[in-house]
């Protein structure tokens, strides 16, 4: 095979590459943790009906703050990270995780990092990815699963990001959050900081029998 033809083999598969990431070019998958009525945890990424009868918490939406952080990002920078987010997915004492994390913020990418540490988060990144394997990470829509330097720098060129930093000096890398959010229940009333006491329970006083009230009628 001749040098052009090389050439022209390696820009067909960059081109396959965008392709595969303008698919659906979407942020981090919200996950949905639902707990029926007789107990029983789900997860989803999509919200039961309104009529069902369950407890439904999820992660916060992370578009309104990725957003907000996209708008300090130079033009061409914010065009490719509005286009094709990245989001990733690490773990605790994950090396892996941490070459992930560093290959990134050293290439100036803006990204969305989801921590799993809990049970519930890695059933959630089951439902995600459909492993259990980290890093994980999405550009837009490809998955990337797994660390490898050159398999998410060649994912990263095709989807236009700079080979080297751009991010302004004020740029501040969000601070990560876990995978699935797990609302606390309620504390009881008189837990709660300021509540009043509830008020002790009375007992009625029965006013004696007399010869003139033999049944003890009180009005």
């Amino acid at each position: 095979m001749t040098s052009t033809a090389m050439k022209l083999t390696a820009v067909h598969a960059l081109l396959v590459l965008a392709a595969g990431l303008s698919a659906t070019a979407a942020s981090a998958q919200q996950v949905f943790r639902i707990v029926g009525p007789d107990g029983k945890v789900t997860f989803s990424d999509k919200p039961p009906p309104a009529s069902a009868n369950t407890k439904v918490t999820a992660a916060a939406s992370d578009s309104s703050a990725r957003a907000a952080a996209n708008n300090s990002l130079p033009f061409e920078l914010r065009k490719v990270a509005g286009q094709y987010p990245v989001t990733l997915y690490t773990g605790d004492n994950c090396g892996p995780c941490g070459s992930a994390r560093s290959l990134l913020t050293t290439r100036g990418v803006p990204f969305t990092e989801k921590t799993v540490t809990t049970n519930e988060d890695a059933q959630a990144l089951q439902r995600v990815s459909g492993e259990s394997v980290l890093p994980f990470a999405t550009i837009g829509s490809q998955q990337l699963k797994g660390f490898s330097d050159a398999e998410w720098t060649q994912f990263l060129d095709a989807a236009g990001y700079p080979k080297t930093s751009v991010l302004p000096a004020s740029y501040r890398q969000a601070t990560a959050t876990p995978l699935v959010t797990v609302s606390a229940p309620p504390a009881p009333a008189a837990a709660r900081v300021g509540a009043a006491a509830p008020a002790p329970a009375t007992i009625p006083v029965i006013p004696p029998t007399t010869p003139d009230n033999p049944a003890g009628i009180r009005f």
